[in-house]
């Protein structure tokens, strides 16, 4: 998502991207990485596409060697987990994001997490203004004033939204259960079709959050038209997600990445529909009325 590449520039960083492992496997590698990688890299960025873990360990390995930075969008990984470790404590910080959609919602908002006591501190000071102090530390009297040690901004989650928080949290396990069992029907569905079904393949240490649904279309189809077609059907579909090559901004920035697997995957890339109170049945219609999609 353009989130990545974009607080990597507000950050005045340069982002660098590395293509996919493949379309069955749309995650990024060490494979991948090292294509890139140069000395002058200043961190790691990977991203837990769909709800399925990144091959971890090598990267992990090869961060330390080179001493830097390991970060972890979990955006899309909330529960999922390697051999029970989980993602997001795999990186030296590890960002999970509570939109709406996500599995794990207070609607907007976010949080980031490390073992690291120094960014940890970091951290807390830059989501409120660089302040030493909070408000309400000063209106309960811990606090006379406060200095500013650090340009920072309002990236506080409100207490509402960490209420309506708290609450999710407990229904996450039993909402990704339901997540993997409507995964599995689409598995089962649709194997016979003509279709790319990304980490269906994947071995049982992986732990997927089964955030969304992805299917690689036949090249010779256009995505647009099934797109179409299955709307008149009443399902909505998406796309995970639009090419940075193609956005205003970013079309100087990339021009000179190569990312072939990952361009060919957004051409033929769909998102079924994937959430924990759909149910079977409703599966079962996606899949008949995609099947007469491709016919069609």
């Amino acid at each position: 998502f353009v989130a990545n590449a974009n607080i990597i520039n507000l950050s005045g960083c340069k982002p660098v991207l590395a293509d996919s492992t493949s379309l069955e496997n749309p995650n990024v590698s060490l494979k991948t990485i090292k294509k890139v990688f140069t000395k002058k890299t200043k961190a790691i960025y990977v991203v837990h596409f769909a709800g399925f873990p990144c091959d971890m360990a090598p990267i992990v390995k090869f961060c330390k060697k080179n001493k830097i930075y390991l970060i972890e969008d979990v955006a899309h990984a909330p529960g999922a987990s390697i051999n029970n470790k989980k993602c997001g404590t795999f990186g030296d910080v590890s960002c999970f994001s509570f939109y709406s959609n996500k599995n794990l919602s207070t609607g907007e908002g976010g949080m980031v997490v490390t073992k690291n006591k120094r960014l940890s501190e970091h951290f807390q000071k830059i989501r409120s203004h660089g302040m030493t102090a909070a408000t309400l530390d000063r209106h309960k009297g811990r606090a006379s004033s406060y200095d500013v040690i650090s340009p920072g901004l309002n990236y506080r989650l409100d207490e509402i939204r960490g209420a309506l928080g708290v609450v999710q949290l407990s229904k996450l396990i039993s909402g990704n259960k339901k997540r993997k069992k409507l995964t599995e029907r689409y598995y089962k569905n649709l194997e016979n079709l003509p279709l790319g079904l990304p980490f269906s393949k994947l071995s049982k240490e992986y732990q997927s959050a089964y955030h969304i649904m992805p299917v690689i279309l036949p090249k010779e189809c256009k995505t647009e038209e099934i797109r179409d077609f299955l709307k008149n059907a009443g399902i909505q579909t998406s796309m995970h997600y639009p090419s940075f090559y193609n956005f205003s901004f970013y079309k100087e920035i990339f021009k000179n990445n190569n990312s072939p697997v990952s361009s060919e995957f957004i051409q033929r890339e769909i998102t079924l529909p994937l959430y924990p109170t759909l149910d079977l049945r409703e599966v079962d219609y996606v899949c008949d009325s995609l099947r007469k999609a491709l016919i069609w």
